[in-house]
Parts: C-alpha cells; structure tokens; sequence
C-alpha cells in the first residue's frame, strides 16, 4: 500500500519537492530554481513551461532522493506562490502569455483609478483585501485586454484562468481538473469571504469573466488524479492544495486561534489563525482564508511584506557585497549594531500596513564610517522591522497580547535576525527543525485530505529547533523602533514631497 506523501512547493525563485512519511519524516528533498524576468521596470513575469519543467526535475529528484519508486506516493499536496496569474487556452492548454508574478507592479495605474473612485471599501467588505496590484483581479482584466484576441476568447469560455496551483493540477490531470481552493481564491479580489464563491460585482468591477474562472474546491480533500504527467505514473490522488502562506500556517500547527507564523521568504508574510468568523482588519492588514477542511472554515489575518529574503538577494546581486545569501549573517556580525543607519527594503513598494505602492527603499544614516558590515546588519534589520509592523496591527486587530510567534522560511535559519525580530517585537520567537513549513504544511494537507492523518496527528510532524527571547531594554527597543518609523516617514513621503 502506498505510505508516501509528496509535497510540490512552487514558489517564486524556484520549486521545491519532498516526500515525507506519514510520520513526518522527510526521506527526499529536491529545489529547482525558477528564471524570473523582468520585460520592463516594475514587470516580473515567469515562463509556465519553465514552472511546469522546474516542478518535474523537482518531483524527480525527491522522489530519488527519497529511494523509492513512484508508485509509493500515497497522496499528493500543492502550496504555491498565490496571486501569480496566467491564462491558458482551453483545447490546448497552451498558455497566451507569461505568468504575471504577485510582485509586478504594472496594474498600479488601474489600482489607483479604482480606489480614487470609492470602491476598496466595498472590495474590503466583501474580499478581506485591500486594492492593490498585488492581488490576482487587475492582472486577469491586463493579460485580457494586452494579448490579442484574448478577452473575446474569454467570453466564449475558450480560455482558462488559474493561479499556479490551478495550473499544475491542470497539467497534473492532463487538462480534467479546472480548480482551485478557497485559499487561492481568497486572493484574487473576486472571491465573497462568507459565502466562498465568485462574487458578481468584483467579477463586474475588476473585468474578469465568469468563463474563465476555475471551480473553488476545499484544501483537503479529493480534487483530481495524476494522468498524463510524465514524471508521475497515472491515478496518484491530489488532495490537498493551500497558498504557500496558509499551507506554512497549517505546516506549522497553528491549529488554535490566536497561533501567529512569519515565513520569510522572497517576502516576509505573517498570519494569524482567527478562528471561523472572519475578523476585519482595522490596521492595514488583510482578511483572508486559512483553510477549509471537512466544510469548515478557518480565517487568519495577514500582513505581507514585499521584500524580505529578495533584500539580501539584492545586496548580494545588485551589490555584490555577498556571494551568497548565507554570507550576510557573518558580514553582519563584525559590526555589533548598525551605528545609526536604516534600510527600509520598500524596492517594490510597502505592503501591509501601509499599503503605498509608489513607495521606494530608502538607506539613512549613513556616515564616513559606514562599511558594508553596517549595511549587512541594517537590512537584516530592517526586515524584522517590517515584520514589527505587521505584528503590531495584527495584535491590535485581533485584541489580544502575542506571547509566541513560530518563523520559518529560508532566512529563519539566520540566527541575527532571529534573535533582532524577538527584541523588537517583543515577543519569544520559535524555530522548528524543519523549515520548510510551506511544503510540510501541503504534505500535511495532503495527508488529511486522503484521510491517512488528523489534526492531531498532523500536528506531531512539527518538532522544535530553537526558541529566541527577547534581550534587549524597553528603552533600547524603543529607540530602535523610533529610527524605523522615521525612515520609514522618509521612504514615504519621498515620492510625492509630502511628510506622513
């Protein structure tokens, strides 16, 4: 009987692929990485046949890795970068253009036209989220109104819209299954936060056609089998899916209301399980769905950072100060603190809570003897700093103290930063061994789904690497947190002369 579960983690610089055990125990890893590009300023685009290539030398190499053969992979879960956008045609399943990333920026313009006219409190109200060029609605109307021919092939429901989960189980299932869940759907401005379904008025409001749009299916449970793939034999059953944020929430059991999880990745994302009535956001933050497992909901609020893990990525290939990621908490350290200088990493625009687009990074304090080790420190900084801010609206939103804050992701194995984002939030930070809670949390999925786990036993597949507490003065604290919020004036009132 097959005993496997795989877990597919497509993510923004590149997938990953584990096979775990039901025990929890990660028998084979494999990381591809994903080209990103960049056809204009504020663009960020990915190739699909280059995603769909990365996920099968990612399945491969774990499943080699692991030692067995394919046909012991039990069930399979996806965890994918979320708001990412493409379009593919229907008889084919060839798509018409790149994949919109959730970074790019080019639907700015048609953000701001639709908030000057008085419609984010009703996206708010009835989505969870806030106007923004982040999420997937404006993308879907640009790829439908900039590719040729496409927005009438819409209309006659030739063509199909998906999120990069919506996309690989497309492919998965060689064309069958046209669904995503409601974690996905929950970040596309088009979705009803109570009711789970397509919403008229946003589908109305942001130009998308209800013919494009997938079936909204659970996080758990059967939603297709493998035919056709490839590098997978027939009839393996996916049954989990979660955006790479929920699937890190769920991966690291924040099963209790109240549970908070930061993942840093390409950006840094904080979310805290809400419990099964939605909580509106009152603080920048944003509303959205956690999972739905066995028809019930759980909601969590969400801050998201732009630029977390890409500032180091910037330091080291826009700079070359590093040569690798890894180096910047060694640079960091021959400097004990950043001698006054700030980094604001707001190189695509500030996300939550602030929510200004037009914003920009922004260095300050710079002096004669600033060397790179001080800049090293202040980025690092600077990216707990902002998951200060999204913490800080998030205890606000919800009315309660935060006692313990779970991290993972790839730049939680920094230990600096680590130990920084507990003395400024205030709070103890908590590592676990495996940082990989986005796939773990899809393999979990999975497993629930194929009704081979519970919660419970989910639960115990997370295990704990180490707790940080905080160690600084509320003095100190304070002082740090008065030089963020100053610099973080300066970023955004640089871009229209104004003070905030």
């Amino acid at each position: 009987m097959p005993k496997h579960l795989l877990a597919i983690d497509q993510g923004t610089t590149g997938t990953t692929a584990l096979v775990v055990t039901l025990e929890g125990e990660t028998l084979g890893k494999k990381s591809v990485e994903l080209p990103q590009h960049f056809p204009m300023p504020g663009w960020v685009e990915h190739e699909p046949e280059e995603v769909w290539t990365s996920v099968g030398a990612a399945v491969g190499g774990a499943i080699a890795e692991a030692g067995i053969d394919a046909s012991e992979v039990a069930a399979i879960g996806i965890t994918n970068q979320r708001e990412t956008t493409l379009l593919w045609d229907r008889k084919t399943g060839r798509p018409i253009a790149n994949a919109i990333v959730w970074q790019d920026r080019r639907t700015s313009g048609v953000c701001e036209t639709l908030k000057a006219s008085g419609a984010e409190p009703a996206v708010r109200e009835k989505t969870g989220l806030v106007i923004d060029a982040y999420f997937s609605g404006t993308k879907i109307a640009w790829l439908l109104d900039h590719v040729d021919g496409a927005r009438a092939r819409a209309e006659r429901g030739g063509l199909a819209f998906g999120t990069i989960d919506t996309f690989l189980v497309h492919r998965l299932t060689s064309g069958a299954v046209h669904a995503t869940d409601v974690t996905n759907a929950s970040r596309t401005l088009l979705m009803d936060l109570a009711t789970l379904a397509w919403d008229e008025a946003m589908l109305e409001m942001f130009r998308v056609p209800r013919a494009v749009l997938p079936t909204i299916v659970p996080s758990a449970g059967l939603i297709g089998s493998t035919k056709g793939a490839g590098f997978l034999p027939d009839g393996i059953p996916i049954t989990g899916i979660a955006g790479d944020q929920q699937a890190a929430l769920f991966g690291q059991a924040c099963f209790a209301e109240g549970d908070v999880k930061c993942t840093y990745g390409t950006g840094a994302f904080a979310l805290m399980n809400v419990g099964t009535t939605p909580t509106k956001s009152r603080h920048g933050l944003v509303t959205t769905v956690a999972w739905q497992i066995d028809g019930k909901v759980t909601y969590a609020l969400e801050g998201s950072a732009f630029i977390a893990g890409a500032a180091v990525q910037w330091l080291r290939d826009g700079l070359g100060i590093i040569r690798t990621a890894a180096e910047i908490e060694t640079l960091a350290r021959k400097c004990t603190s950043s001698e006054g200088v700030a980094f604001v990493p707001a190189l695509a625009g500030l996300g939550a809570p602030y929510w200004d687009q037009d914003a920009r990074g922004l260095i300050t304090g710079i002096t004669r003897g600033t060397t790179t080790a001080h800049l090293a420190r202040a980025t690092l900084e600077g990216i707990a700093f902002e998951v200060w801010d999204l913490v800080h609206a998030m205890i606000a939103d919800a009315g309660r103290p935060l006692n313990v804050m779970k991290i993972d992701g790839g730049a939680s194995k920094n230990d600096l930063l680590a130990q920084f984002q507990a003395d400024v939030a205030s709070v103890e930070v908590v590592r676990p061994t495996e940082i990989e809670s986005t796939g773990r949390g899809a393999a979990m999925l999975a497993g629930v789904g194929a009704g081979l786990s519970d919660l419970a036993t989910a639960a115990r597949m997370v295990k704990l690497d180490r707790a940080f507490r905080p160690e600084i003065s509320s003095s100190d604290r304070a002082a740090h947190l008065q030089r963020w919020q100053e610099a973080v004036r300066r970023t955004r009132s640089s871009h229209d002369g104004k003070a905030r």
